[in-house]
């Protein structure tokens, strides 16, 4: 029953730790750069653009024009949204590189043209190989007025997907461009960051930075995690309950045994002190193979569901296996409270005349 308990319990932890750890892992592109677009009005571009350039507290390596597009990708709670870049051809092979990335098959889009390169992992999710259309015009959430075949796939674990930027200036409306600034470090990145979101706070102006999407990924689920809290610690109670019935039998049926024990020189203390290591050691073997279990389990459903379709799910969760730690701990003080209103009434002698059976 430990077994088991534990077992449910980290699986299910697991599973909902993977929502937020799939926001951070699908986005994880934006680590590598800041993105700024106008609230509604493209001549403010140009205008934001120049304070980046001329006032970033660190080195720029580059800073695009882009425009984007929506398409959707698949999670485990449903569909989210995602961009489509469009980049000019020159700025292509830099962004595979900050993305650590190349393609891998196929080739790039050509200027102008419906064409799309993806990420190996967006090709597991949405199921698209070369030739496989990322946009069409009869989607309502991946839009677009001609069919966007995918030409090329890109290795590497991030998300991505690009076009010309020709082929978005000219089909897809509004008329409002956005830039990417890239800084040359990861610590430079974090700064530029920083500075951009409080540099142009209260202007018309929306950031987008990795800072801001981990927050909200670590916050939205508040709620769900409150919920999931009530549930296990229902969970506990019933189990714990559960092992303390079983556990006043057990002794129960070993009553003779504890008799003739003492009766042959065994005091209560080490009568108590025995049957608690042997608590000690039903417990706590039985956590550790409710965690291996749920180890392996997970392992599976990770190889066999969420592999498949790129479904962020982390086996090594330390935070989900310790959600199980109030079974054990539980368990084990029912127990020792058991054993010990056992033992505070022991009468040995009674028990071996058979006056108590």
């Amino acid at each position: 029953m430990i077994v088991l308990a534990v077992m449910l319990i980290a699986g299910i932890v697991s599973l909902i730790n993977s929502i937020p750890l799939s926001i951070k892992v699908i986005y994880a592109y934006s680590k590598q750069y800041v993105a700024v677009t106008p609230r509604g009005n493209p001549f403010l571009t140009p205008l934001f653009m120049k304070v980046v350039e001329e006032e970033s507290p660190v080195e720029l390596e580059r800073v695009m024009v882009i425009r984007g597009s929506g398409v959707e990708v698949k999670s485990i709670v449903g569909n989210w949204p995602f961009v489509v870049l469009g980049l000019e051809h020159s700025d292509m092979d830099y962004y595979l590189d900050r993305m650590s990335s190349e393609v891998v098959e196929g080739r790039l889009p050509e200027a102008g043209k419906p064409e799309a390169v993806i990420s190996e992992t967006m090709s597991r999710n949405l199921g698209l190989g070369i030739g496989g259309i990322l946009q069409k015009p009869d989607e309502a959430e991946s839009f677009s007025p001609m069919p966007v075949k995918v030409v090329g796939i890109a290795d590497g674990e991030n998300w991505f997907a690009f076009t010309s930027i020709e082929y978005q200036l000219e089909n897809h409306f509004p008329n409002i461009d956005a830039f990417m600034a890239f800084a040359k470090s990861p610590a430079d990145q974090l700064k530029l960051d920083n500075w951009t979101e409080e540099q142009l706070a209260g202007q018309n102006a929306q950031v987008f930075t990795y800072r801001q999407l981990e927050e909200q990924a670590d916050t939205m689920f508040t709620i769900l995690y409150q919920i999931l809290n009530v549930v296990i610690g229902t969970l506990v109670v019933v189990i714990t309950l559960m092992m303390g019935m079983l556990i006043n039998i057990f002794l129960s049926q070993r009553v003779q045994e504890f008799g003739l024990l003492q009766a042959l020189g065994y005091t209560k203390r080490g009568l108590l002190r025995r049957v608690l290591v042997e608590t000690t050691i039903f417990v706590v073997g039985g956590w550790f193979l409710g965690l291996a279990v749920a180890f392996g389990l997970l392992n599976l459903v990770k190889v066999v569901l969420m592999d498949p379709k790129a479904f962020a799910l982390d086996t090594t969760d330390w935070s989900a296996y310790s959600y199980s730690l109030p079974v054990p701990v539980a368990i084990f003080v029912v127990s020792l409270v058991t054993v010990w209103v056992k033992f505070k009434k022991f009468d040995p002698v009674g028990i071996v005349e058979r006056r108590l059976v």
